[in-house]
């Protein structure tokens, strides 16, 4: 008898062929698999008896087809329950959800690619239940700020660690990421699954993998949108007319001579032309982005090749994020056992604009400059002349430091380049049987070059400013950073008919990281049109110049055991050796262990038919955190120019201890258990994930306060604990599954709470800072109070008890008021006060307002957070909505402490402040115009920062296939995005998402934040 050929095509359930699929003659060695087209052929020798042909495919349900005379076979794949059977990338490895006994978050990357955003983690937000995304402001080029399951560390970094394509980074710049070549992202949470990257997983680790190549005929794609941004919201000021009455009431004098001359009245200014320099400052800006990509390959080799552009104008003048980005992976068998591979992104970034948000310097910030700048011209200029001079000079003095905000945003030259390569490539031998050895280096290497130069039209560059002693002025500097890494897994799997499945892993990294920094600057430039390139004119000002570098060694390994999917045991251990630490502090030991049973599997529990599955999860382990600088634990000498002395009349360079080491340093260390529970329902179109959390991170690499005996204010020690504990759920369900219907919906809540535990020796609290701004007092006063057994960050200030009134007053003569001996004063002299100004509850009850009636005044930590999406698809339409919400964080704006009625005098105000208090308004919300009395933080300018953010829609149309292939394409889909549409909030701010001081003592502060913008774009995706 002759050879027998079976051919056949495997489709799925909508009818597109499914290229790769495994076909197998069971009991025999003969298989094949489909090709490009879903077609396969499978020649079977004459006389072999074997007649069972079996398809698999991954994501889809195996299927067994018993061979009769026909030599055609067509088959359909019905997929199987996507939510059980998703491949979850792990530490060192992948495992199906069904089978996980650690807490993983996934992300659904097609639905956040629909984010008009420039890099992930900006659309992340509310994605994820326990991960807390905030952006500091909404300043083009601005990362965001990620925190899992509550910040470890009181005063040291609480970002997690990045893995990309398997490289661990830490403080990874995602911008340097297209989002657009991402295929999946894993957020590990517990113990159990972090511990896998010991030292550096205290955190969590959020897991980039990103798209290679797959088996078929090659796919050129392209995704491009263009879209304009504007400000979700403006800040309303007084206008020229209230303007004018304000400053009649603070010093009628100067009024008077500046707007009433020429027999001018207050009321002539009702309809008085004016600057909105909000308008002036701000614009309708562009956005385009633009994608294009190759990938294809065969059984042998997969390629993947892209490239991206993407260039954002800011919402303020002169501001922008610009990129341009390519990615090569390349996957090649060798043979049956050996495969190698090389995934490289190279991208060049440059962010542009003057420094908008925060603070730290004397002169306002930009948006603050905008909101005082005076609205209408005095009578000795014209709206042409305040436009466009330099200094108000009807206002300018030594102590008035307002600059043309318009002027500051076109002049002030502040870039930020970045070029950076990262490179992972491996080398993987499969031996024996169910033996892998994988070796794989990388590369992260980083190019950062930062210019400033201020010319004599900026605040700071002017010698007639009061802020401008240095003239024009200018700086540069450049960082490089190279991250080296090689990692050697070998991995044992072993399968056995009884349903017992093992996998063990050993494992053994090096890692380098080395840093170098130089700059120089220079003040007095005199030719100030060449900008940076005049720096060597001038006088020098300082030379930077420093290097840095630490080295980390791990040994590694891990266990699973799975029985029948019914039981599950996974073990990790880890041991690090950090350059960070002395060598009898250097290695730190980390092992974890988790259990997971799958109660759906027992038969009791199989017989409830609404139930699909259940499982219930529980971890405990250790993980640490070395993230103090590099040599912390050597005490440092500090030698400068300034630096000398003359002994015997020889003027001889000096050094003096700088900084005071501390030889005892060693790993932090987190101690984690979580209870977890998944459960779904209807075949899975309904599914709940539950977990239960306690984390304590003991021996803190606090820089903790010293005595001032020492000499030293601050120095690392391991002292204090902190604890978080939380709930989190994630709730997905089905609503609609038909061919031509689809609506699906996710919900997620995350609950935290943490508190300090202890801090430095005899400490029970640690006071913070927020700088705003040198010259104003109040910045050097503590807003923050962190006190052992409480939240880490909690506002600290006093009560605002509203405005005196006439009868907190004895009038001792006609208009002249006495301060009533039982009323407490507010922090300024009893006889200086006057009825309308400002009045703080006196706590201690003694009748005197000071330092000791502080108190707490809220927490910037939000009660619960989450998100709320929504994907439908009706025949070729689909629609995606997001939101985003938080709810019971507290703001301190700091604005309105300058902006309703705090800043000097000649200073615009917001248009709040005109219900101020006045003989004939007396209210208590705003105090009279000068009533502040000392200025300090209170409750009246902390705010409720709860909100719901309409944060994503996209709306697209994908055109049928029968006119796509009219022009040669495979498809082609149109749509509409937006980002940011509206937000529901009651904060008196731009936006409530918002953090310009952000670290663990001090988040939550609102000062001069750049606006957040609102985007509309329009796009297409096709391929060919």
């Amino acid at each position: 008898m002759a050879d027998r050929v079976i051919t056949g095509k495997v489709v799925d359930s909508e009818g597109e062929t499914l290229p790769g699929v495994s076909i197998v003659l069971l009991g025999t060695k003969i298989s094949t698999t489909t090709n490009v087209n879903g077609e396969y052929g499978l020649t079977i020798p004459s006389g072999e008896k074997a007649n069972i042909l079996e398809f698999s495919f991954l994501g889809f349900q195996k299927k067994q087809v018993t061979l009769t005379k026909s030599i055609v076979v067509n088959v359909t794949l019905q997929s199987e329950s996507k939510s059980l059977n998703e491949v979850v990338v792990i530490g060192y490895g992948t495992v199906q959800r069904k089978d996980l006994t650690g807490s993983v978050g996934s992300v659904d990357v097609s639905e956040l690619n629909k984010a008009p955003v420039k890099s992930f983690d900006d659309a992340l937000a509310g994605r994820i239940a326990g991960v807390e995304v905030t952006s500091p402001s909404g300043q083009p080029g601005e990362a965001p700020n990620i925190v899992i399951r509550g910040g470890n560390s009181v005063t040291q970094d609480n970002s997690p660690l990045y893995v990309i394509d398997g490289f661990p980074i830490e403080n990874y710049n995602n911008n340097s990421l297209n989002p657009a070549d991402i295929e999946s992202i894993e957020v590990l949470k517990d113990a159990s699954s972090t511990a896998i990257y010991g030292s550096r997983g205290a955190n969590g680790v959020i897991i980039v993998t990103t798209k290679k190549g797959k088996v078929g005929a090659p796919v050129v794609a392209y995704d491009g949108y263009y879209g304009i941004q504007n400000n979700t919201s403006n800040i309303k000021v007084m206008d020229g007319y209230e303007y004018v009455k304000y400053q009649f009431e603070i010093n009628p004098t100067l009024a008077t001579t500046a707007f009433l001359s020429n027999g001018k009245t207050i009321e002539d200014y009702r309809n008085e032309p004016s600057i909105d320099w909000q308008k002036e400052l701000f614009r309708g800006a562009p956005m385009q982005n633009h994608n294009l990509s190759v990938r294809g390959g065969n059984n042998e080799t997969k390629y993947s090749i892209s490239g991206n552009i993407l260039n954002q104008q800011g919402t303020i003048i002169n501001s922008d994020f610009k990129r341009y980005q390519g990615r090569i992976v390349l996957d090649q068998n060798l043979g049956k056992q050996f495969k190698v591979g090389i995934n490289t992104n190279y991208s060049n970034l440059s962010t542009n604009g003057t420094q908008v948000s925060g603070g730290g310097n004397t002169a306002f910030n930009l948006l603050v400059r905008a909101w005082t700048y005076r609205p209408l011209a005095s009578g000795s200029q014209s709206l042409d002349d305040l436009l466009t001079d330099a200094q108000d000079l009807d206002v300018v003095s030594n102590t008035n430091y307002q600059w043309n905000p318009i002027l500051s945003a076109n002049n002030e030259l502040n870039t930020r380049k970045n070029s950076q390569l990262t490179a992972n490539t491996y080398l993987q031998y499969s031996f024996l049987k169910g033996f892998t050895l994988k070796i794989t280096g990388g590369l992260n290497s980083s190019r950062n070059e930062s210019a400033r130069f201020n010319n004599s039209q900026t605040v700071t560059g002017n010698i007639k400013s009061p802020l401008g002693s240095r003239g024009v002025n200018g700086s540069l500097t450049n960082t490089s950073l190279d991250n080296y890494v090689n990692e050697n897994t070998l991995t044992f799997k072993k399968k056995l008919k009884s349903g017992h499945n093992f996998d063990a892993l050993l494992g053994f990294t090096a890692q380098s990281n080395t840093s170098f920094v130089y700059g120089a600057s220079a003040n007095f430039i005199p030719n100030e049109s060449l900008g940076i390139s005049g720096l060597d004119e001038g006088t020098p000002n300082l030379i930077t110049s420093a290097d840095s570098r630490n080295n980390l060694l791990s040994y590694l390994s891990r266990f699973n055991y799975n029985y029948k999917s019914k039981y599950l045991f996974t073990a990790n251990f880890r041991a690090d050796g950090s350059s960070k630490f002395s060598s009898n502090n250097r290695w730190g030991y980390f092992p974890s262990g988790a259990f997971a049973w799958h109660i759906s599997e027992e038969k009791l529990i199989k017989n409830i038919k609404p139930l699909s599955d259940a499982k219930i999860r529980i971890s405990y382990g250790n993980i640490g955190n070395n993230r103090v600088s590099d040599f912390a634990y050597f005490s440092a000498l500090q030698q400068t120019i300034e630096d000398y002395y003359s002994p015997g009349g020889v003027v001889t360079g000096g050094a003096y201890p700088s900084d005071l080491g501390n030889a005892n340093l060693k790993w932090e260390t987190t101690t984690e258990t979580d209870l977890g529970l998944d459960v779904g329902f209807l075949n899975q179109r309904i599914t709940l994930t539950a977990d239960l959390y306690i984390k304590k991170t003991r021996d803190l690499l606090l820089n903790a306060l010293l005595p001032a005996t020492t000499g030293y204010s601050k120095a690392f020690k391991n002292i204090g604990s902190i604890e978080n504990k939380g709930l989190e759920l994630t709730l997905g369900t089905i609503n609609i599954d038909k061919d031509n219907f689809k609506w699906n919906t996710n919900f997620n809540i995350s609950f935290n709470r943490n508190k300090i535990l202890g801090l430095t020796n005899g400490q029970n609290e640690l006071q913070s800072t927020t700088r705003f701004n040198t010259g104003f007092a109040t910045a050097s006063t503590p807003s923050f109070i962190a006190i052992v057994g409480q939240p880490v960050a909690q506002f600290y200030g006093f009560i605002h008890d509203g405005n005196y009134q006439y009868s907190d007053f004895d009038e001792t003569s006609p208009g002249v008021y006495v301060l009533k001996a039982e009323v407490p004063n507010n922090g300024a002299t009893r006889s200086t006060i006057k009825p309308g100004d400002i009045k703080y509850k006196d706590i201690t009850g003694n009748g005197i307002v000071d330092n000791d009636d502080r108190t707490i005044l809220g927490t910037p930590l939000p009660k619960f957070s989450g998100g709320f999406s929504n994907s439908v698809s009706f025949k070729n339409f689909d629609i995606n909505v997001f939101l985003q919400y938080s709810y019971g964080g507290k703001l301190l704006n700091v604005n309105r402490l300058l902006l309703e009625g705090g800043s000097t005098g000649s200073s615009n105000q917001y248009a709040s402040y005109e219900n101020r208090w006045t003989p004939t308004n007396p209210n208590n919300e705003y105090f009279r115009a000068g009533g502040q009395g000392p200025s300090v933080y209170s409750d009246r300018i902390i705010e409720d920062g709860s909100f719901i953010r309409f944060k994503t829609l996209n709306m697209g149309y994908t055109l049928p296939s029968k006119f796509v292939k009219y022009a040669q394409l495979k498809s082609l889909r149109v749509y509409f995005s937006a980002q940011n549409l509206f937000t529901i909030t009651n904060y008196s701010g731009n936006d409530p998402e918002v953090s310009v001081y952000n670290s663990a003592l001090t988040p939550g502060v609102d000062y001069s934040a750049y606006p957040r913008a609102k985007v509309y774009t329009f796009g297409l995706n096709l391929s060919l």
